[in-house]
């Protein structure tokens, strides 16, 4: 009796899990893959606009991973070793654009960082820059809604870390930049690598930040999410086509990425 009892929280979690992955992933992609135009799938994602688009998305998301990499790293170890006062609010900073809905972060970039904004006023009028409506954008965009999955991932496994390493190195002579480079960050290899796969797959899907600061140009800031909305006005099949290849896009770099960083 008691091991029949134990055995049913597992299953019955086992049950409910499989239940939510089915409805709510394996059956929305069974239908789209049941539902798509195989006969025009080439035509369409040979159609130069899409093919564009692609090539823009993985841009812009591997641009958006390659700032968050360098800006979340030292923000997660700031929030993970030092004590400073604000730290609390600081790290509800970091995490606000996982909550806010995209559009507000694309609002809050454009105010910011249009023609018009607070500093993008300044950045015309001094250096001639302008980001809205550029490519930049659509990457500042990406790296808006992506760098705190990042940011969560790195502090959490710095704060997990098992420091007598460190401190054996330091105390061995080495260089704060040498224990970072050759004790820290290869100890946290799988978390920074797990950490840049979901930022890198966030920025990937971004549309509400990107449309709203970036807009939808062609060849510029049209991004894979944009064209696929686009396309689902006037041809809902072809939008299934453009969403079944970004969802191989993805599942590839996704489980390519796993295999080299998260199993390591």
């Amino acid at each position: 009796m008691t091991r029949r009892r134990r055995g049913i929280g597992p299953l019955a979690l086992a049950v409910i899990g499989a239940a939510g992955l089915t409805v709510l992933v394996i059956l929305p992609v069974i239908a789209l893959t049941v539902r798509a135009p195989w006969s025009q799938a080439l035509d369409l994602l040979g159609e130069p606009s899409n093919r564009t688009a692609l090539r823009l998305s993985l841009v812009v998301s591997t641009a958006a991973l390659a700032t968050s990499v360098v800006i979340g790293l030292p923000i997660a170890w700031l929030l993970a070793r030092v004590d400073f006062p604000g730290r609390r609010f600081a790290r509800a900073i970091i995490m606000l654009p996982m909550v806010v809905p995209p559009v507000v972060g694309g609002v809050a970039l454009l105010v910011a960082f249009g023609p018009d904004g607070f500093v993008g006023q300044w950045l015309d009028e001094w250096f001639g820059i302008r980001l809205a409506h550029t490519t930049t954008a659509a990457v500042l965009a990406a790296t808006f809604v992506s760098l705190p999955f990042l940011v969560v991932t790195v502090e959490a496994a710095l704060r997990g870390l098992d420091q007598r390493y460190e401190d054996a190195a330091r105390t061995l002579g080495a260089q704060p930049a040498t224990v970072l480079w050759h004790v820290t960050l290869p100890a946290i290899r799988g978390a920074l690598g797990a950490g840049g796969a979901l930022a890198w797959a966030r920025a990937l899907g971004e549309f509400g930040a990107t449309i709203t600061f970036a807009g939808s140009f062609e060849g510029r800031t049209r991004t894979m999410p944009l064209a696929i909305s686009r396309t689902l006005e006037r041809d809902p099949e072809g939008a299934i086509v453009l969403s079944l290849a970004l969802l191989a896009v993805a599942v590839a770099v996704l489980a390519t990425l796993r295999e080299r960083w998260w199993v390591r």
